[in-house]
């Protein structure tokens, strides 16, 4: 008996520790929702100005997870890290470094219900600070898949 209560007891205390590690990254996590209306962008008028427009397209950066980048994407667009950390966050830094702040910039996750999104709104606010004020936001309400792959819109595959 006294070895089951001290494997709950370093459990216990495991978790604990794991818990109160990541709570300053719990906190941080700010909801997509704070990202104003007018900066969002739906699948299918983005799909639209893919399909028909004949002007510059924005630079689209995929800024959720690689293994989902992997699997499907948005032809033309950019892996550049999940920004729900440091290095995702600096991989977006150092992509768009040398472009004017007035440049049309699209950003989309997709990895989960907007809601959940931990990636989308750490990335429109990183541009934010640096400038970039022609920043769009791709609002999938469920995910990728369900928005944008099941619709029919055009995927690219692989790394």
């Amino acid at each position: 008996m006294p070895n089951r209560t001290l494997a709950i007891v370093t459990l216990s205390t495991t978790l604990w520790i794991i818990t109160c590690a990541a709570l300053p990254a719990w906190a941080d996590h700010k909801p997509a929702a704070s990202i104003p209306a007018a900066d969002l962008i739906q699948p299918a008028d983005f799909a639209a100005t893919l399909k028909g427009s004949s002007a510059p397209q924005p630079l689209i950066l995929q800024v959720g997870f690689k293994k989902a980048y992997a699997q499907a994407h948005i032809p033309n667009s950019e892996y550049v890290g999940a920004a729900s950390d440091e290095e995702g966050l600096s991989a977006l830094r150092q992509r768009v470094a040398k472009l004017r702040t007035d440049s049309a910039i699209v950003i989309y996750c997709g990895c989960c219900p907007w809601t959940k999104c931990p990636n989308i709104a750490a990335a429109y606010d990183a541009l934010h600070e640096l400038g970039f004020k022609n920043v769009k936001v791709i609002h999938f309400a469920d995910d990728f898949g369900t928005n944008w792959v099941d619709m029919g819109y055009p995927t690219a595959k692989g790394a």
